[in-house]
């Protein structure tokens, strides 16, 4: 920051106008042409200024980024933690919580199930809330529907091992291949083969969708860890990192 201090100033210096003009506007045509020249001349003789200029804006907007993250955090915390509809799994009282919106049908959150269950094994203060985001097709639709179906019908148990079953599953997921779905996870799927095309579950759905594009979630996995958004496939060890750094700070 300091080395892109002294290359502005020098800049300011380099660009002294001979009547001290600073607005473009008030500039006469002629001084225009001066400027305009030892800009470009200044930015030949130094390239690595805008390198270092491109950093700063990077920066700044990525500062900008995290802090409207924490505002939409703070107002939408309700829903994105204790919407009292999610899985809730690992430790219901732990001190972390880990949200995690995923589409069953997406290869990096099949990637991130394996760390998660790894995560949850190992640590066991660590809450874990599942949200439906189905945005790869009929396939991914109707997964989320059978897990949201199960989940209001049967419960945590049951949709945890369905939950299970569909993200190691590799076929197509229809009305075809629903029952030997259900049948690998131990439930009956008859009972809720009609709570699956409803309108509760398709609002259930439709709900995760909206709060996970107030979010900036276009993509699965996506994460909310405490107060950071992550968009994008989190491996374990960064994932337990980052779970680490909160306890720390919080201690």
């Amino acid at each position: 920051m300091k080395n892109t201090l002294l290359k502005t100033t020098a800049l300011l210096t380099a660009l002294a106008l001979p009547v001290g003009a600073t607005d473009l506007d008030k500039m006469t045509a002629e001084e225009r042409t001066i400027f305009r020249d030892e800009v470009r001349s200044y930015l030949i003789e130094n390239p690595e200024v805008l390198l270092e200029a491109m950093q700063v804006l990077r920066d700044r907007e990525a500062q900008q980024e995290a802090n409207r993250d924490e505002q939409m955090l703070s107002e939408l915390s309700p829903e994105i933690f204790n919407d009292g509809v999610s899985f809730v799994g690992g430790n219901p009282d732990g001190d972390i919580t880990i949200v995690e919106f995923l589409d069953y049908r997406c290869g990096y959150c099949r990637r991130a199930h394996t760390d998660m269950i790894e995560l949850l094994a190992a640590d066991g203060n660590v809450r874990w809330v599942v949200k439906e985001f189905p945005i790869l097709g009929p396939d991914s639709d109707l997964a989320a529907k059978l897990a949201v179906a199960t989940l209001q019908h049967y419960g945590n148990d049951a949709y945890y091992a369905l939950h299970n079953v569909l993200m190691e599953y590799k076929g197509p997921v229809n009305n075809g291949t629903l029952a030997r779905i259900a049948q690998d996870a131990g439930i009956e799927l008859e009972p809720i083969r009609e709570l699956i095309d409803s309108k509760g579950v398709s609002d259930h759905i439709g709900r995760m969708h909206a709060l996970g594009q107030q979010l900036g979630v276009t993509g699965t996995p996506a994460f909310v860890i405490e107060d950071t958004i992550l968009r994008g496939y989190l491996p374990l060890a960064d994932m337990q990192n980052i779970v680490a750094e909160i306890r720390a700070n919080a201690g």
